[in-house]
């Protein structure tokens, strides 16, 4: 049997690259032939910049910038010939958002601005922004700022840093904006689904998430409509439910209004790296994951794309998640052919953390040998094995022949 592996990370959890050795360990545990194929996703958040770099031959640069809340944090981008790969969650990430300050309408982009400055020092042609897991909702002014853009009220004084300030935004003085961004490509690679304002915007949809009350999330909210309209009156563009706007809390929308940046479906720029669809052309079945399945899934996370791209070659598919939530059923309609939480039995959100990789190893096991059962019921060619005879699947009772 042929698997092809492909998750997404478990969010604060494990990364990509981690979720498809725990599950490669469980394939082996039941099929120890296999051959599997592990293909970790990114999907512009934590991890895309090292995965990205590693699949292109490319280099990690470590920097130190202003992280989220103010604090120096140690970050990165990659070069990878003449592209940068700018990850803004290794600047503005909510894992570096300590929990007792998460508060979205003070958290900065800052130190994405400082990224993107880092990566014109290497004569880059074009830099590629991963947006995802940010612990930000500013609008992208804060790396702005860091880039020279200055944000100033009706009196002409220049605003502070966050996107609560961004209600009393008039204007925005670019002239010193650094010079050699004109002459470079920037694209974001973000999920479509997102939007700045409105109903489903970003203060509504992820500032709860980022630690916002809901008085926080309306005071947010109204800021960003100010924020658009800003951008619209400069620039000239009408941004507040572009897609992709409210990529990592908006900053799809400050970079596409200031600097001109594209806003294009991020698998469609990052899976180009990594040939996806010919190795789910060559798969027997397919196994993703991520750390919550739920009505979100289909709007552009890594399960709904791999499915979405294995039934283009009729490839059954399987998603293992931390948790299933509400709406998962949905899932079935965009190609997850079955889904299948973690654990076993209840334990505290710490320790289910700590031993995910565990957790997930031992779920792929339960799982397969469910599937492998399934297989050899529905063609008829089940025997009953001997416990500790043979291989793992017989000793679980079952023997393909």
């Amino acid at each position: 049997m042929r698997f092809v592996v492909a998750p997404s990370g478990f969010k604060e959890s494990l990364d990509a690259e981690a979720v498809a050795a725990a599950i490669t360990a469980g394939i082996r545990r039941v099929v120890p032939g296999a051959i599997v194929d592990p293909v970790p996703l990114v999907d512009g958040g934590e991890g895309s910049a090292r995965t990205l770099a590693a699949a292109g031959g490319g280099e990690l640069i470590p920097l130190t910038v202003t992280g989220p809340v103010g604090r120096p944090v140690r970050a990165h981008f990659a070069v990878i010939g003449k592209t940068a790969v700018v990850e803004m969650a290794a600047a503005a990430g909510l894992r570096l958002v300590p929990t007792d300050l998460r508060q979205p309408g003070a958290t900065t982009t800052y130190g994405v601005g400082e990224l993107i400055k880092a990566a014109l020092d290497t004569g880059c042609e074009r830099i590629l922004v991963g947006c995802g897991d940010s612990g930000t909702c500013d609008g992208g002014a804060g790396a702005l700022q860091a880039l020279g853009a200055r944000l100033l009220d009706g009196d002409g004084v220049e605003l502070g840093r966050g996107g609560d300030a961004l209600a009393e935004v008039k204007d925005i003085d670019v002239t010193g904006l650094d010079p050699r961004l004109a002459d470079v490509r920037i694209t974001l690679a973000c999920n479509p689904h997102n939007v700045l304002c409105g109903d489903q915007g970003v203060a509504r949809v992820f500032g709860p998430q980022k630690g916002a009350t809901p008085r926080d999330v309306e005071r947010l909210a109204a800021a960003l409509d100010r924020w658009a309209v800003v951008l619209q009156e400069k620039f000239g563009r009408e941004l507040a439910t572009a897609p992709g706007s409210g990529a990592s809390g908006g900053l799809g929308a400050g970079l596409a209004g200031v600097l001109g940046a594209e806003l294009l479906p991020r698998f469609d720029v990052l899976l180009e790296h990594l040939d996806l669809d010919r190795r789910l052309a060559a798969a027997d079945l397919v196994i993703t994951a991520e750390g919550a399945i739920d009505f979100q899934t289909p709007r552009g996370k890594v399960p709904a794309e791999v499915a979405r791209r294995a039934k283009r070659f009729g490839k059954p598919v399987i998603a293992l998640a931390g948790t299933i939530g509400k709406g998962a059923r949905r899932n079935y309609d965009i190609g997850i052919d079955a889904y299948a939480g973690i654990l076993a039995a209840p334990v505290p959100l710490a320790e289910a953390m700590d031993r995910a990789a565990e957790l997930l190893t031992d779920a792929t096991e339960r799982t397969l040998r469910l599937v492998l059962l399934g297989a050899a019921l529905a063609t008829d060619r089940v025997t009953l094995g001997t416990a500790g005879v043979g291989g793992p699947a017989e000793q679980a009772g079952v023997r393909i022949s």
